[in-house]
């Protein structure tokens, strides 16, 4: 055996050695490329090595644009607490009023636009935030509220009542009024009592005749109340009530609410109504649903008239009868807060007041309102009209 074994080592050591073909030598590597994983990889190594090979021969496409890079972080919010009912109550349209305090690089212009007109007497009115500069007013001073037999304790305060002699708060709390003959306007300037600065000037620099309305949470209600009236203004209340959408847009505690029974709304209106003395009538804020509620309108004009307290709305509660005597605004006169369309709507209150004989206006205490109603008041009686107290205004139910 072994010697065969070295026959045929000797027979093929001489020979050219046996060539294979290509196809032959990668066999083996074509066998383990049909292997799928190893297919898929290598086609997305081909793929790469192609967009690599076009990048070296062609350049990079974007190469010639410019490029920067910023590092993003997102800022963290902290959480913010729900409001209180006061604070809502404070939010909307009284918010946007709150830091015009009248100090200097307190204001910003912006907030009431920069607009300043020229009155027909040549005093000017200016919307840009400015504190009033009207000039103050001599007191004409209403005897101090509380009045002896016009209220009786209640759960939160004392509440009004109608006294044994038959004297009531609706007139014993209201600027005595004589009429010359003239056409009368009466405007009342509420939302008094949050804003010190602005109040004051209200209180101060608005004619005696000027009623005012007090907002129910001022901190204070009865001493701005016994300033007001020392100054010869008679006063009003603010009663919350439910607006539509509430409670996302909240009056603030003590809401009178549409849904709300008799008992809820005596109670609501015991708290509200013992806040202080010396009203001679409440208006609404707000309420729009609360006045779509035939119940609840009922008990609340009920329990007016029950403690001989007026009602005078905004103008969206006009259909409305009851309460011990009753009013409605025919304008709202700062919609829009600046001084040229507020002088326009005080020019027509004047000329509906010239048209019927009478016509009263209602706006907030913004600084530019404020202004806008002492300069126009300044020179009513030359114009042919007579200022009056909203008191006058009001009629007893069934007369």
């Amino acid at each position: 055996m072994f010697a065969k074994r070295q026959s045929v080592l000797a027979t093929t050591a001489g020979a050219p050695p046996v060539r294979r073909s290509l196809r032959d030598n990668f066999a083996p590597v074509g066998r383990i490329l049909k292997r799928p994983p190893v297919a898929v990889a290598g086609a997305g190594l081909l793929l790469l090595g192609a967009a690599a090979l076009f990048i070296t021969v062609l350049g990079d496409p974007r190469a010639g644009a410019p490029s920067a890079r910023a590092a993003l972080t997102r800022e963290v919010v902290a959480a913010t607490p729900p409001p209180t009912g006061l604070e809502a109550f404070s939010m909307g349209a009284y918010g946007s009023w709150q830091d015009l305090t009248g100090e200097a690089g307190a204001v910003d212009p912006a907030l009431g636009g920069e607009a300043v007109i020229t009155l027909p007497n040549g005093a000017t009115v200016s919307g840009d935030g400015a504190p009033v500069t009207a000039p103050r007013v001599a007191a004409s001073p209403l005897p101090p509220a509380p009045i002896a037999g016009l209220s009786q304790p209640g759960p939160n305060g004392p509440l009004p009542t109608i006294a044994s002699d038959g004297r009531v708060p609706a007139q014993a709390y209201a600027r005595p009024f004589r009429s010359n003959g003239r056409p009368r306007v009466a405007l009342i300037v509420g939302g008094l009592g949050l804003n010190a600065v602005t109040t004051r000037a209200a209180i101060e620099r608005l004619p005696p005749e000027v009623t005012l309305s007090f907002v129910p949470y001022a901190e204070g209600l009865q001493g701005w109340i016994d300033l007001a009236r020392a100054q010869g203004h008679e006063v009003m209340l603010e009663m919350p009530m439910e607006p539509t959408g509430y409670p996302d847009n909240d009056p603030g505690p003590h809401t009178l609410l549409a849904s709300g029974q008799p008992a809820d709304i005596q109670a609501r209106m015991n708290w509200l109504l013992g806040r202080a003395t010396g009203y001679f009538g409440v208006t609404n804020y707000m309420g729009d649903r609360f006045a779509s509620s035939d119940a609840g309108m009922t008990a609340f004009l009920t329990i007016l008239r029950q403690r001989g307290v007026a009602f005078l709305d905004d103008g969206s509660m006009s259909r409305r009868p009851g309460a011990w005597a009753r009013a409605s605004a025919n304008r709202i006169i700062d919609e829009e807060q600046n001084p040229t369309a507020i002088v326009a709507q005080l020019n027509a209150l004047e000329a509906l007041a010239k048209g019927r004989g009478q016509a009263m206006g209602t706006g907030f205490s913004y600084p530019v309102t404020v202004e806008a109603v002492a300069r126009w008041t300044a020179d009513l009686d030359a114009r042919g009209l007579q200022l009056a107290p909203a008191s006058a205004m009001t009629q007893r139910p069934g007369r």
